[in-house]
């Protein structure tokens, strides 16, 4: 299920930073929008990274700010390859898995895909932990799971022990969320069964540099077609409701997670709690790109497919992270666009 490819960085010595003790790291899908983030505020602090993409979604050039680091191992591959698991998890004290699918357009054209990237390397990562935990030793894994788990949940806010919603099993849409929730179950079975720690966090669209708009996601292709001046596609109504967070708040908060005795065996949303609707986002966007473009509307059936659904409003409630960490976001709305926007 992949290989080790050529492009591979070998870290030199670790020094100990002053406040931080030095950690060797996995960092599945490091090459991508959230891990590459999370991949230099790891070595920004002083941890040896290993890096593995397979690059389907994932880009070599996220990291061009750290290639060469001494710091830094690159390997592309895919964390479905048991060989490539079982050795790089032999000697990480941290595990911070982020490899996944990504994006409701590749949901929808990709469901099988999705089921298996979703479920298969989880397996396989949770094992080595609960192997290396059997054997005495320390390893603690972060799982970045999703706002999707909660289906259509109807509640106006939603807390981490809310019932899990899905749709018909006839309806792709559903696949991406119901496969996280495997995710999430397995981890946490292993935690109650094995002792492995592990953290949890449902990640609430997460935006910002480097994140792409070819997967479905609403910010960056709305940025784009307002930088361009051309139109804005909104789908449905655009009256759904989202809550978008910068992607540094959400890499400082997943760390102090990761940091917090606390937090381990337990679920956590994280993201912005400030609701917004799709449609206001795009005049936001074209109001501060300074942009003529004109807002159109595009039904889910013309983006998607007939049976895709959505959810009209999603809004975590952050009560658990306020209340486990010092959870104080840099970005909001306008902060994040203007940044987006190079304005």
């Amino acid at each position: 299920m992949g290989s080790v490819g050529p492009r591979v960085r070998r870290p030199g010595p670790t020094k100990h930073s002053q406040y931080h003790a030095v950690a060797n790291v996995l960092v599945t899908g490091g090459a991508g929008f959230i891990g590459s983030h999370l991949t230099e505020a790891l070595l920004d602090r002083g941890d040896a990274v290993v890096v593995v993409d397979d690059e389907s979604t994932g880009r070599y050039e996220n990291l061009s700010a750290v290639h060469g680091h001494p710091r830094l191992t690159y390997i592309r591959g895919s964390i479905g390859d048991p060989p490539l698991v079982q050795r790089v998890m032999a000697d990480v004290d941290q595990v911070y898995h982020l490899a996944a699918a990504v994006g409701v357009a590749l949901i929808a054209r990709q469901p099988i895909q999705t089921i298996e990237r979703n479920i298969y390397p989880t397996q396989l990562l949770l094992d080595q932990v609960c192997q290396r935990v059997a054997q005495g030793e320390s390893v603690k894994l972060f799982l970045a799971s999703t706002s999707e788990v909660y289906g259509k949940n109807p509640k106006p806010l939603w807390d981490e022990d809310d019932d899990l919603v899905f749709g018909s099993t006839t309806r792709a849409r559903w696949s991406y969320g119901a496969s996280k929730a495997i995710d999430e179950f397995l981890a946490l079975a292993c935690w109650r069964q094995a002792h492995a720690p592990v953290v949890i966090g449902r990640f609430f669209n997460v935006v910002g540099p480097r994140q792409s708009g070819a997967y479905g996601m609403v910010l960056p292709r709305f940025v784009q077609a307002a930088v361009a001046g051309q139109p804005l596609v909104v789908h449905d109504d655009g009256l759904q409701v989202r809550c978008f967070a910068h992607v540094h708040d959400v890499v400082r908060t997943v760390l102090a997670l990761m940091d917090e005795p606390t937090a381990v065996g337990r679920v956590f949303n994280i993201g912005s709690d400030q609701p917004i609707s799709i449609l206001e986002l795009a005049q936001r966007v074209v109001h501060l790109a300074g942009s003529a473009s004109r807002v159109e509307f595009q039904s889910y059936t013309d983006a998607y497919d007939r049976d895709f659904e959505d959810v009209r409003r999603r809004v975590p409630n952050l009560g658990r992270l306020r209340n486990t960490i010092d959870y104080r976001p840099a970005y909001d709305m306008d902060a994040i666009i203007r940044e987006l926007v190079g304005r």
